[in-house]
């Protein structure tokens, strides 16, 4: 069972502080408050079990949207969590060096499976003898970029590199994918970006040797028939697509504004959300939390909050004016 503190945990708030779900403004994860619309799906989606018609479909889709090049090949897979749960199955390896701090489970499943594993700051700090190199691109939680040149560049010097793009469809420009060198393996989440993570539906793109052998790793109908009905239709959707890329750009920016107004220093930003650092943290989170707004602490990082977007301006003056009960607000 992990042990990695995660977002999300609304339940554990509750029992905590009180209220109903509805009640709360949960703005604990990096994850697309409104969602893609799905509709009614084909009867046969949920009634046969998923066959490779149905998964081909749902890759040609993933090949299109991700611009996966000939050489390589994708997988899917039940969330990229599950896919990477099986990587050191596959990619054996002694040492790994993490480009730190970023999401926890890395860390985790790989220390899980006896391998040293070593934080570094950056991509090219990495000891001689690492053999696999992570790195979050752009880097969660403090949206930390890096183009996809330098990392090829750097990415000679393993056996392997992971590359988790989860918040990437914001920033296509930054994806490995297109010029995948051939001992790169990314993983793609459809959950954030689409806002459906419950769909649990991710995706691995690599060389063929490897996608293969995880694909044997995990067994057959990894990905049920409504997430794949629903995947392919939304990664096909080009202008809701473009629409909202433009519309989460919008809204990081005006949370970013808030948060400053507000007397919190912003660390880092992404799409999907804002990295804030204030003296006193805990009080603040607390305080939100209090008024039933979850966020997300850092036990590692006392001084850090982040902050996911709220879903409209209802939550966006909310959040607002429970800071402003808090006598964070410096100007106004």
């Amino acid at each position: 069972m992990s042990t990695v503190y995660h977002g999300g945990g609304l339940d554990a708030a509750i029992a905590k502080h009180g209220g109903q779900r509805e009640d709360w403004l949960d703005l604990s994860t990096g994850i697309n408050p409104v969602a893609y619309p799905v509709g009614e799906l084909p009867a046969e989606a949920w009634m046969r079990l998923p066959d490779k018609g149905a998964e081909n479909l749902l890759l040609a889709a993933a090949r299109k949207y991700y611009r996966v090049p000939d050489h390589a090949e994708a997988l899917a897979g039940n969330g990229t969590q599950a896919l990477m749960q099986l990587l050191p199955s596959v990619l054996k390896a002694d040492h790994v060096a993490i480009v730190s701090p970023t999401y926890g489970e890395h860390a985790h499943i790989w220390k899980q499976a006896g391998v040293r594993v070593s934080a570094i700051d950056a991509p090219e700090e990495a000891s001689g003898d690492a053999d696999i190199l992570v790195v979050v691109n752009p880097n969660n939680p403090d949206g930390r970029e890096w183009q996809p040149v330098n990392l090829s560049e750097v990415a000679g010097r393993f056996r392997h590199v992971i590359v988790d793009e989860a918040f990437c469809d914001s920033r296509p420009d930054l994806s490995m994918v297109p010029d995948l060198p051939e001992n790169v393996i990314v993983l793609r989440s459809f959950g954030k970006f689409f806002g459906l993570a419950g769909v649990r539906l991710g995706f691995a793109i690599g060389s063929g040797d490897i996608v293969r052998q995880l694909a044997g790793t995990q067994g057959p109908w990894a990905v049920s028939g409504p997430a794949q009905a629903i995947g392919r239709q939304a990664l096909a959707d080009e202008n809701w697509i473009i629409k909202t890329r433009i519309r989460l750009e919008a809204a990081s920016r005006e949370l970013a504004s808030v948060l400053c107004d507000s007397g919190l220093e912003i660390v880092g930003e992404n799409a999907l959300f804002v990295l804030a650092r204030h003296a006193n943290a805990a009080a603040v989170f607390e305080h939100l939390a209090r008024n039933f707004i979850l966020t997300r602490p850092f036990p590692e990082m006392p001084e850090m909050l982040r902050f996911g977007l709220p879903p409209n301006a209802t939550g966006f003056r909310r959040l607002r004016e429970a800071l402003v009960g808090h006598g964070l607000v410096q100007n106004g």
